[in-house]
């Protein structure tokens, strides 16, 4: 489809790249930490390895594809040959966090600490979603007018139909434990956390507001989410410090404050710690201040 050929279309503006896509045979792209500051969604059609993202791991073969949020660290490591397509986006070009009520991306493809990075793709979805990968390289290679508006179009149904597929996928996982009180635990802590976050932030807390103890709730998070139930509270409060960095002028110590921080250079070493990248620095780059 594409040929070994690299596709790109720069922001005139900046210098930076605006949109991107790749094909790869070999693992040499992704065999190191990436932290990219442009979201990155990667096919694997050939392969095999182990994808290391944020604090956990996760087995994956072909027909998988992954979805990951600017400055989110992740790497693949391949047991062989790694064949695939890459696309990559900057949010100048297309910003998720103002798209996600229309396209319903932002936390199910992107961002969502409740369930693996990845999707699995049967050979219909494959299809599918590599011809729309074959109609934006026809774009890509055309001199056309709007071109960047034909783009935004193809990657919006691109990520719709994605979206579906991580949603069906979520309800077959969901009615395998139906029968399994776990699940009812899982549902539980999702919504404490959604209603808590912003106050609560140690698993004890979490624990007590379900009536089980620290050690056990701790087993079910790492069973259903692979992560630690401090990793989930915690990644929950960064996901939301980004949206308020991006999204508003907040200053980061009224956000720190929102959050449950009274110390706003406590909540900014939180955040780098999780991050490797500061509040401030990252408003500067993605965020508010940049106007996008």
């Amino acid at each position: 489809m594409l040929a070994q050929s690299v596709y790109t279309l720069i922001n005139q503006q900046t210098g930076n790249l605006s949109f991107k896509v790749f094909e790869f045979d070999n693992s040499s792209y992704f065999d190191h930490i990436q932290r990219n500051n442009y979201f990155t969604i990667i096919i694997i059609t050939s392969g095999q390895g182990l994808a290391k993202v944020d604090l956990s791991e996760y087995l994956f073969k072909e027909n998988t594809m992954f979805a990951f949020y600017p400055y989110q660290p992740f790497m693949l490591a391949s047991e062989g040959a790694l064949v695939g397509v890459c696309i990559q986006f900057h949010h100048d070009f297309f910003c998720i966090y103002r798209h996600h009520k229309e396209i319903a991306a932002n936390g199910i493809l992107f961002n969502n600490i409740y369930q693996q990075p990845f999707i699995l793709l049967d050979q219909n979805n494959k299809n599918t979603l590599l011809n729309i990968v074959g109609e934006i390289v026809n774009e890509l290679k055309m001199d056309a007018l709007r071109k960047d508006e034909v783009l935004i179009s193809y990657l919006k149904i691109f990520l719709v139909l994605a979206t579906r597929i991580k949603l069906e996928q979520q309800s077959v996982e969901d009615t395998k434990l139906i029968d399994n009180k776990q699940l009812r635990i899982v549902q539980n802590l999702r919504n404490a956390i959604e209603e808590n976050f912003r106050i609560k932030h140690s698993a004890s807390d979490y624990a007590e507001i379900l009536h089980l103890t620290p050690i056990a709730l701790g087993r079910v998070s790492k069973n259903h989410f692979n992560m630690t139930l401090s990793d989930l509270i915690s990644e929950r409060i960064i996901v939301e410090a980004k949206r308020e960095l991006y999204l508003t002028n907040k200053t980061i110590k009224e956000i720190a404050y929102e959050l449950g921080y009274d110390d706003e250079y406590y909540f900014s070493r939180v955040f780098k710690g999780k991050t490797d990248i500061s509040p401030q620095l990252y408003r500067e780059t993605i965020g508010f201040n940049r106007g996008a």
